[in-house]
């Protein structure tokens, strides 16, 4: 049985950002192919998250603009008063609450179960962020 978890780092560009990383996750997968088992994927931020969806552009814009509408960033929100590290970044955290940190995609006969129309989004809510750190957590029998 393997038991293992690589860091992966990533850059955002933007405030609210959404980058495909299928291809990402997949190579982690592959260097420790494992027939049976699942893949975690997760982020380890409070202000970005993860996500099955559909990688078609005009969608992603949508997704884009219903989280800028949803959530405005310039509210009048109490954490914004005297935030910690500086970042006006309430609007990020309260879109966090519609998210999840991580997903976990299942694995049969040496193949990740995505479906056909599905890829694995990080997103960003509270960019540009030079630093972020993905987690892809592997387990299963060889």
């Amino acid at each position: 049985m393997l038991f293992l978890c690589e860091h992966l780092p990533l850059q955002t560009t933007a405030p609210i950002e959404i980058l495909d990383i299928t291809d990402r996750v997949r190579k982690v997968f592959d260097q420790h192919r494992i027939q049976n088992g699942q893949v975690t994927v997760c982020s380890a931020h409070t202000t970005a998250f993860i996500a099955l969806n559909e990688s078609e552009p005009m969608l992603q814009q949508d997704m884009l603009d219903f989280l800028i509408r949803l959530v405005p960033s310039d509210a009048p929100y109490r954490h914004n008063i005297n935030p910690v590290d500086g970042r006006l970044n309430a609007h990020s955290h309260l879109l966090g609450l519609f998210m999840n940190a991580s997903e976990t995609i299942p694995v049969v006969n040496g193949e990740l179960l995505l479906g056909g129309w599905q890829s694995i989004f990080f997103i960003e809510l509270d960019g540009p962020r030079a630093e972020r750190t993905l987690r892809v957590q592997i387990i299963g029998e060889r």
